[in-house]
């Protein structure tokens, strides 16, 4: 028996040998698929490796974003050309920093320039962000422009002459049966409306110069003032061809303009805020 002991003994070592070479494998296999799945991952965050140095996917999204805020939709077809823009870009930016440009004067000072810009974007988002045009607002806004722009709505025609007794000339012709369109056609100064008989269409009484609008306002459908009404543009002869009820777009329509108009005049009295209380020497 005790010749056959290191027989056993031997035959017991290969076996502890081999359940210790049993549990090696499964343990290497487990961290080998572990260090698989790591490195995976971070080749997931990564669109690629150019000249081993990895190019991350952030890189996308922000591209993607800036395009999305532009208005441009992202299609899955662009993906493909932004990411091939990501990797262009990156080769070339290496190429640059091989040729030692990051160093030059021109680009720190390009880039500090960059670095401004972007900087007072930020703000100026920051700043809409915290102070919102609210719906109160829009619709105050909206009110505004109602009374502004409300009542009757005026079809007019004008002859505009430099002096007044040439008006009140032409005002004698047209009693005596003289045709208006002809008459503003040959004699009236105002480029725009001559040309077309004195026609001015359609518009509101705020649209004209108070001493304009308010003679007016006080003729009736088909009537021509009997005096020359005098502006700062000379001397008008006015017939009124049509009078309606103004008809405005609804407060939903006009909703978006009013909100870019009120946030555009937000942002701006907030600039002035800034620049007014800037201590400059």
């Amino acid at each position: 028996m005790i010749g056959h002991a290191p027989a056993l003994a031997l035959r017991y070592t290969r076996i502890i040998s081999k359940e210790t070479m049993k549990k090696h494998f499964l343990m290497t296999s487990a961290l080998t698929g572990l260090m698989a799945l790591g490195a995976s991952g971070a080749f997931a965050q990564n669109v690629a490796i150019v000249n081993g140095k990895a190019v991350p996917k952030t890189r996308v999204d922000a591209l993607a974003l800036q395009l999305a805020r532009t208005g441009r939709p992202v299609t899955p077809e662009m993906q493909g050309q932004i990411k091939e823009e990501v990797i262009a870009r990156e080769v070339f930016m290496q190429e640059a920093e091989k040729r030692g440009l990051s160093g030059s004067d021109d680009f720190k000072t390009q880039m500090e320039l960059a670095r401004q810009a972007i900087l007072i974007r930020e703000l100026f988002a920051d700043f809409q962000k915290k102070n919102p045009v609210t719906d109160a607002d829009l619709k105050s806004e909206y009110d505004k422009f109602v009374a502004a722009n409300g009542g009757k709505e005026y079809k007019t025609r004008h002859i505009l002459v430099e002096k007044e007794d040439e008006a009140k000339a032409i005002i004698a012709s047209l009693k005596k049966g003289g045709k208006f369109e002809e008459i503003a056609k040959k004699s009236s100064k105002d480029p725009g409306s001559g040309a077309n008989g004195g026609d001015l269409d359609w518009a509101n009484p705020s649209s004209y110069v108070p001493e304009f609008a308010e003679a007016m306002t006080k003729l009736n459908k088909g009537q021509m003032t009997d005096t020359p009404v005098k502006t700062q543009f000379g001397y008008h002869i006015i017939r009124i061809d049509d009078i309606r009820t103004a008809k405005l777009p609804p407060f939903e329509e006009l909703k978006p303009q009013i909100a870019q108009q009120m946030q555009q005049q937000k942002l701006t009295a907030f600039q002035q805020g800034l620049r007014e209380k800037a201590k400059v020497e």
